[in-house]
């Protein structure tokens, strides 16, 4: 067997990233990624040797061209993974916000999502902790790297994470559902429809598919893009410059809005988006044309907003540990402090907001009009800490075949799958009938293998014509 190693290493925050190609006989295996990680591995299988030489020497060829070179593996350094760094003043604000519970994670927290089940935070320590809406912590996640951000596809939850993988957590196993391309520092995200979108360091814009496969990029006109909301009509882009949007399929640019500061924050209703800057602001953006609608004036740079449903009230936090409220004209309802560090992300649901902060807090805030009233005249509930569970359930991706529990015959109900050859990739189809037997299946790359059959609780059909795992996967002996 003969093995070629190259890399492409570029000064400042270019490039970072290795190829290698391994020829045995008829078979071509190519592993790539970020220097000093595993990354990701295709294997081919030819006719006869000499394709195989042929198709090594095509590959190795087109990545000289790029310019990778020869290199040692483990000679150059892994480059350090951007983490935001955030200043949290103390708050000015006379009153304390009416908080009543507060769940300490232990690291400093930008991933949130709350639905009607549960909520959820993820912190830098790579840890997703579920709770329920009055405090009762339910499961941990423990993920290989700090957490970027939490997201929602339908009831589906993923996570980014700074290891540049972002991780499906719907289910007891969770697993590497996408693998960004090496050289992509990720900021943020989001999914819609099983694609996902990744806005970066850079100021880029990269679409990726239920596959992992790349779809399309766009680098806007600025850089450090904290902003990524997508929707049937458009992606909307964040970053330095202001606010862009994409049509969905890559066609080109619909509308760019030079925003009042840098974009520091992004969310997003039916018809507007609201991006929340630098400069003190959240600035309400119509989504057909870009117009600014409406502009929510704060005293410190904006980390973080959102919206009561239909964009009735917006909330905004900033970098002095306070937290806002205001109408949607733009008129302030009132200003409070968190109680705690600055808010980095928040979501609102029946007249609670919830606040993941920079000291590790997860938040959740009386948001009522009586409450608030309470507040202001210096009346608020006793804080209530929420312990962990002496007992909680800890749940870590699976990494190899042999992680993942097995079962010797399909429980009733359940759905089996199989892995299968497809050129150079191992893909996931579905054996079970009543299912479309032609539609690939979101499932972990690292349990891959030809042949393998699996069993999983259910199987949704997607947009866009795919299936993802909802429960359980063993696998079946």
């Amino acid at each position: 067997m003969s093995t070629t190693y190259l890399e492409l290493s570029q000064e400042g925050e270019g490039a970072h990233k290795f190829y290698e190609v391994a020829v045995d006989g008829l078979t071509v295996t190519v592993r790539y990624g970020r220097i000093g990680a595993a990354g990701q591995t295709q294997t081919s299988t030819f006719a006869t040797a000499e394709k195989a030489k042929a198709a090594a020497a095509k590959k190795l060829g087109e990545k000289v061209r790029k310019g990778y070179a020869p290199a040692v593996p483990g000679q150059r350094a892994p480059r350090r993974v951007t983490r935001r760094q955030v200043t949290s003043a103390p708050s000015t604000a006379r009153a304390v916000a009416p908080v009543l519970w507060r769940f300490r994670t232990g690291s400093s927290a930008f991933g949130i999502h709350v639905d009607d089940d549960r909520c959820w935070v993820g912190n830098q320590a790579g840890d997703v902790f579920t709770l329920d809406h009055d405090g009762g912590v339910l499961a941990h996640f423990n993920l290989p790297d700090g957490v970027k951000c939490l997201v929602a596809d339908d009831f589906w939850i993923y996570a980014g994470c700074d290891d540049g993988k972002v991780y499906d957590l719907s289910s007891k196993l969770p697993f590497a559902a996408y693998d960004i391309a090496a050289d992509i520092d990720i900021f943020w995200l989001d999914i819609h429809e099983g694609v996902l979108n990744v806005s970066d360091q850079d100021g880029r814009l990269t679409v990726i598919d239920h596959e992992d496969e790349h779809q399309w990029a766009r680098r806007s006109q600025g850089g450090h893009a904290w902003m990524v909301r997508a929707d049937d009509r458009a992606v909307y882009h964040g970053h330095t410059q202001g606010v862009t949007a994409y049509a969905p399929d890559g066609g080109g640019e619909l509308w760019h809005r030079q925003t009042t500061g840098s974009v520091l924050f992004g969310w997003q209703e039916d018809d507007t988006v609201y991006a929340g800057t630098g400069r003190h602001v959240v600035q309400r953006l119509s989504k057909a044309t870009g117009a600014i609608e409406a502009t929510y004036a704060c005293d410190g740079a904006v980390y973080s907003c959102a919206t009561s449903p239909g964009g009735r009230f917006v909330f905004a936090g900033d970098s002095a540990s306070s937290v806002y409220c205001f109408d949607q004209d733009g008129t302030r309802l009132w200003k409070l402090g968190t109680g705690g560090g600055s808010a980095l992300s928040m979501q609102y649901r029946d007249d609670r907001l919830y606040l993941v902060t920079t000291d590790g807090s997860l938040v959740c805030v009386d948001a009522s009009e009586a409450a608030i009233s309470a507040a202001h005249q210096g009346t608020v509930p006793a804080v209530r800490d929420v312990k962990l569970a002496a007992a909680l359930p800890t749940y870590a991706p699976a990494t190899a075949v042999g992680s993942v529990a097995t079962v010797a015959q399909p429980p009733a109900g359940s759905v089996v799958v199989e892995c299968v050859q497809d050129g150079g990739r191992v893909r996931v189809r579905v054996v079970s009938e009543g299912y479309d037997p032609s539609w690939k299946v979101q499932f972990p790359r690292a349990i891959r293998e030809p042949g393998a059959r699996y069993v999983v609780d259910t199987l949704h059909a997607a947009a866009g014509g795919f299936y993802r795992v909802r429960g359980d996967i063993r696998r079946l002996l």
